[in-house]
This record gives structure tokens, C-alpha cells and sequence, in this order.
């Protein structure tokens, strides 16, 4: 063999080796804990399938630790709070809104614990209220303050993941929390639902998880992203079709169990908290055709609120709609 033919065999070997090494790499997606239809698929093979994916599915406790795992490029798809994705887009983090995980309604709630003395949003003054600060349900309990016309001084903000917030509520040292499920449900069970974000949005301070991609990954790979939208909208759609049909011993709720933790017995309850819109409604003036003004006046909020320094001039940037419309057509 001569020299020249044995360079071209091993250069081909090597691009072989390089591209079946790509291929092999793990994808790592970014979600939380919530009791949502896509959990019901996230067990099956159906979004490696579609993609083409090895996917690692993370769980994360809070935004702030996906807006770290985003930056640092560990992770390039990831689900998102609103507060903490317009947080994360004043810092100029190079992500992109592609679909709407789901509208927040009572699922984000602000809990009074029984004996505290808190029956309406006033009397949360003097109290200690816990929240994982940065994420939707800190947001919503910072829009309902102001409403109540409270200010930060007037309360003691604890911040605490959740299931901090469920040992330290268990103990009887806070007042009151503004948390989702499955430990809003746990708090329930020992307090009272004060306000949702249902209410806080009609305030003024809508708030909704989303699902964000990478800049630089989406104009990668626009056929897996527009595939990855389509099974995140067919699980929705699943459950839009018959919500009756998903009772405590329905296939998906038990796989939403198992995957979560969350009680089974509480799923079909807690499902109805949320909000889930079909993609193809998403793709209109309401969701991501909004989402960046929603962005901007969420930033402007924090930014008074002493939370960031900056607001961008535009948020159009960080809302990519055409996976959506690929996703639907």
C-alpha cells in the first residue's frame, strides 16, 4: 500500500471514529420533578427515537441551577421557569424559548401554615415565608406582595429549595411558603392555600414554564428540535384528549408516579393546576409571540425589585418559533 493511500485510509478512520464517538455522546436535557404528561413519556424511548438522541433526563431543583448547567454548556435543551429565563436572558445567556411547557395556575400557590394567623396576604407582614428564590413561584410571591402593597422589608423571605422547604415546614419553622407540587400537596396537608399564581398572573405577574435550547445547538439541529416539540406535544395532547381518563391507577399517571415520587392518589388533582396549551395555539400572538414582552416586563419587575442589574433592550432574541411551526406542520 502506498504512503498516500495508507494516509487517506486512516484520515477516513478517523473522521469513522470522530463521528461514531459523536453519535455515542449523551444528551443531556434539563427538567424538574413536576407531575406533568411529559413524564409519562420521558420513561418510554419515544424522545430518543424521534431525535435520535442518547438522552441523559436531569433533574434540577430550581432555575438558578439550570440557568448554571445552561451557561456552563452541560446542557443544551432544558426546561425553564419564566422568572428565571428572563433572569437568564439579562445576563445574556445564549438560550432561546422554543415552546411553553405549561401555564402556571394553582400549581405555584402560596401556602399558610395552620396556626400562623395568615388568612390573607396581609398577614404575611412580620412572618418568615419560604420560597426557592429565583423561580417562578419567588416571582409570583413578589408580585402578590407588592399587590397587598408589602415590601421586602415587611417579610422574611427564606430561600430554600423544596425539599428544604418540606423539612423545615414539618419542623413548624415557617409561616407560610410559595412552592409547587408535590410539595405544595405535602404542605396542604397541614395549611391553607392563600393565593395561586392563577391570581398573581391576573394581577399583573404571569408566569409559565417553558423549554429553552442553546442558540448555537438550535440552528444545529433544527429536524431534532422540531422532533423533540412534537413528542413533548403529543404527551400534552394525550392528556388533553380525556384528563377524566387519567385516574390514580391509570398507566400514566403510575408512570408519572414512579418517575416523580409524586402520590398517585394526587396526580389527576394536581394536573388540573396546570395549563397546557397545543403546541400549534403556541405558535400565535398569545404564547410565543408574547413571550418576549412577557421577558421584558418579568426582567423590569426583578430589576426594580433589586433582583438584576440589567434589562435588555429586546428579549426578541431569546424566542425561537419556528421549531413550533416545523413542530406542527
Amino acid at each position: 500500500m502506498t504512503r498516500p493511500s495508507k494516509m487517506i485510509m486512516m484520515g477516513t478512520a478517523a473522521l469513522a471514529f470522530s463521528a461514531s464517538t459523536l453519535a455515542a455522546e449523551t444528551m443531556v436535557i434539563a427538567t424538574f420533578s413536576d407531575p406533568t404528561p411529559m413524564n409519562a413519556v420521558r420513561g418510554t424511548d419515544a424522545f430518543a427515537a424521534a431525535t435520535g438522541w442518547d438522552i441523559e433526563w436531569r433533574v434540577f431543583n430550581s432555575g438558578t441551577e439550570v440557568i448554571a448547567a445552561l451557561a456552563s454548556g452541560d446542557v443544551k435543551v432544558a426546561e425553564l421557569g419564566s422568572s428565571p429565563l428572563a433572569i437568564a436572558a439579562s445576563q445574556g445567556v445564549d438560550l432561546q424559548m422554543f415552546m411553553l411547557s405549561y401555564a402556571i395556575g394553582q400549581a405555584e400557590s402560596l401556602i399558610a401554615h395552620d396556626g400562623s394567623g395568615i388568612t390573607t396576604l396581609a398577614d404575611l407582614k412580620g412572618k418568615r415565608v419560604a420560597v426557592p428564590v429565583g423561580s417562578t413561584a419567588h416571582y409570583s410571591l413578589m408580585g402578590a406582595m407588592t399587590h397587598a402593597g408589602l415590601t421586602e422589608a415587611d417579610v422574611t423571605i427564606v430561600s430554600m429549595p423544596p425539599d428544604q422547604i418540606a423539612a423545615s415546614w414539618s419542623m413548624g419553622v415557617l409561616d407560610a411558603a410559595f412552592i409547587w407540587p408535590p410539595v405544595q400537596t405535602q404542605l396542604l396537608e397541614s395549611g391553607t392555600r392563600i393565593v395561586g399564581a392563577d391570581q398573581t398572573a391576573d394581577w399583573g405577574y404571569p408566569t409559565f414554564n417553558a423549554w429553552v435550547v442553546d442558540m448555537d445547538f438550535a440552528a444545529a439541529h433544527p429536524a431534532e428540535m422540531a422532533a423533540f416539540a412534537r413528542v413533548m406535544d403529543g404527551a400534552n395532547q394525550a392528556y388533553l384528549a380525556d384528563p377524566a381518563a387519567w385516574t390514580p391507577g391509570s398507566a400514566p399517571v403510575t408512570a408519572i408516579a414512579d418517575l416523580t415520587g409524586a402520590p398517585a392518589d394526587q396526580i389527576p388533582q394536581i394536573l388540573q393546576g396546570y395549563t397546557f396549551v397545543p403546541l400549534a395555539d403556541q405558535t400565535g400572538p398569545a404564547w410565543l409571540g408574547n413571550a418576549a414582552n412577557v421577558m421584558q416586563s418579568t426582567a423590569a419587575f426583578l430589576k426594580s425589585a433589586g433582583r438584576i442589574d440589567t434589562v435588555a433592550d429586546d428579549y426578541a432574541p431569546f424566542v425561537n418559533a419556528d421549531i413550533a411551526a416545523a413542530a406542527t406542520q
